[in-house]
C-alpha cells in the first residue's frame, strides 16, 4: 500500500541523445522555456506564487503535465487539438528542453510551456494540491539495472505525490515498451489504493495503431515492439 514518504523524493530523469539538434544559439525559448534553477527558492511546501499554472495566459484552464517530454513531439501534436487545456512538459536533458520550447514557440502554441527540472522534485516543492488534470508519463527511462531502479519515476512515494496534486477525477497515463518496467508499474499499482486502474485510450493526436504518437513509438513500431499503456484515475 502507498504510504506518505518520510524523506524528500529525488529522481533524476536522464535521456540518451539521439540525432544532433540545432545549436543553442539558433533556438529561441522566450516565453516558453523555464528553468527550475532560475526560479525563486522553493518553500517548505508549494506556495501560491510558485504555481506553474501562472505561466499561461489563462491559468484557470485544465492543467496537464508531461514528465520526460524529450523533443516535445507529444506536446506539439496534442496541444492544438485541445486549446482549452494548458500543457507543461518537464525535461531533464538541456538540449531536448531547449529544442522543445523553441518548437512550441515556432508553432505559436500559447498553451504549451517547457521546464528544465528534476520533475519529481519540482512537483513535490512547487505544484499545488489537486491542481493537475492529467499526468502523462510516456516511454520513461527504464533504468534496467537493479541498482538504478530507485531512479525510476514510479515509486510508492511518487504515487503518493501524484495523488496529492491530481484533481478529483484526474488521471495518470502511462505507456512503455519495456517489459521489466511494465512489470514494475504493475507491481506498484497493484499495491497502491490511491488510484483506480482503467483501460488506456490513445491520445487524441495519435495516428491509427499508435498509443501516443511520439518519435520513439514511430521509430520502433515497425520492429513489432509491445507497447502497453494504463490509465490510473485518482481515487478519493
Amino acid at each position: 500500500m502507498c504510504r506518505l514518504p518520510s524523506e524528500p523524493i529525488l529522481a533524476k530523469l536522464n535521456f540518451p541523445m539521439t540525432r544532433s539538434l540545432p545549436s543553442a544559439s539558433r533556438l529561441d525559448i522566450s516565453g516558453y522555456g523555464y528553468q527550475a534553477e532560475e526560479l525563486p527558492s522553493a518553500g517548505d511546501a508549494p506556495r501560491t506564487e510558485d504555481d506553474p499554472r501562472l505561466w499561461f495566459d489563462d491559468p484557470t484552464r485544465p492543467f496537464e503535465l508531461e514528465i520526460g517530454s524529450g523533443k516535445g513531439t507529444f506536446l506539439v501534436q496534442e496541444a492544438p487539438h485541445r486549446p482549452e487545456h494548458n500543457f507543461l512538459g518537464i525535461e531533464w536533458m538541456m538540449a531536448f528542453w531547449r529544442y522543445a520550447a523553441d518548437r512550441a514557440r515556432r508553432r505559436d502554441l500559447r498553451n504549451v510551456r517547457m521546464l528544465h527540472a528534476d520533475a519529481v522534485e519540482f512537483i513535490r516543492q512547487r505544484v499545488a494540491n489537486k491542481s493537475i488534470h492529467t499526468f502523462h508519463l510516456y516511454f520513461s527511462d527504464p533504468w534496467p539495472k537493479s541498482r538504478h531502479h530507485r531512479r525510476r519515476v514510479v515509486q510508492d512515494a511518487t504515487l503518493v505525490e501524484f495523488h496529492r496534486v491530481i484533481e478529483p477525477g484526474g488521471t495518470l497515463r502511462i505507456v512503455t515498451d519495456h517489459d521489466d518496467l511494465w512489470d514494475w508499474y504493475e507491481e506498484h499499482v497493484q499495491r497502491c489504493e490511491l488510484f483506480e486502474r482503467e483501460a488506456y485510450e490513445p491520445c487524441v493526436s495519435a495516428k491509427a495503431g499508435e498509443l501516443v504518437g511520439s518519435n520513439f513509438e514511430r521509430k520502433f513500431i515497425p520492429e513489432g515492439r509491445n507497447f502497453r499503456g494504463m490509465t490510473l484515475r485518482r481515487n478519493d
